[in-house]
């Protein structure tokens, strides 16, 4: 077999292109085998918030949820706004105001367009581990904040009863 260097070239060079091609599949898929979940789980039952790893719980929080009549929805949502120091619209009580009962932070659900079920502070501490909320998820304000700074928009929150 007699080939020509142009031929050659050409075969060496199409054997490049499919090893690259190959390699560059390989790592991809193995970064993508690597990239690890992070979500938050709510169990209403318990009132705890989970931050999840990898389905590892890494951070437990003890909560407030909705009460009777006004529960907390159960589902898949996504965090969809984030909001330091956010205004009460209701009783027009502005945001970092000690009677605020939205507290420091809120990180709303994609549900009722991010502001209507929301993570947030509380300026009741006292009722956390209670169902008494009109159905959003109430934290201690410093527990909210430090869930604020380390969980990013669009992570996953899954809500369940038990």
């Amino acid at each position: 077999m007699n080939m020509s260097n142009k031929s050659f070239r050409k075969v060496v060079c199409m054997l490049l292109i499919l090893i690259f091609v190959y390699l560059n599949g390989f790592i991809a898929a193995t970064a993508a085998a690597d990239e690890d979940e992070v979500y938050v789980w709510i169990h209403k039952k318990q009132n705890r918030l989970h931050v999840m790893l990898n389905d590892t719980p890494v951070y437990v929080f003890r909560v407030a949820t909705g009460r009777v009549g006004t529960s907390t929805p159960e589902g898949t949502f996504q965090i969809v706004t984030k909001v330091i120091d956010p205004f009460y619209v209701p009783k027009k009580i502005p945001g970092g105001s000690p009677k605020n009962p939205l507290g420091t932070r809120w990180m709303g659900l994609s549900l009722g367009d991010g502001y209507k079920y929301g993570i947030h502070g509380t300026s009741k501490p006292n009722l956390l581990g209670q169902s008494v909320s009109s159905g959003c998820i109430r934290m201690k304000n410093a527990d909210v904040e430090f869930l604020f700074h380390h969980i990013p928009l669009r992570t996953k929150v899954v809500i369940t009863a038990d």
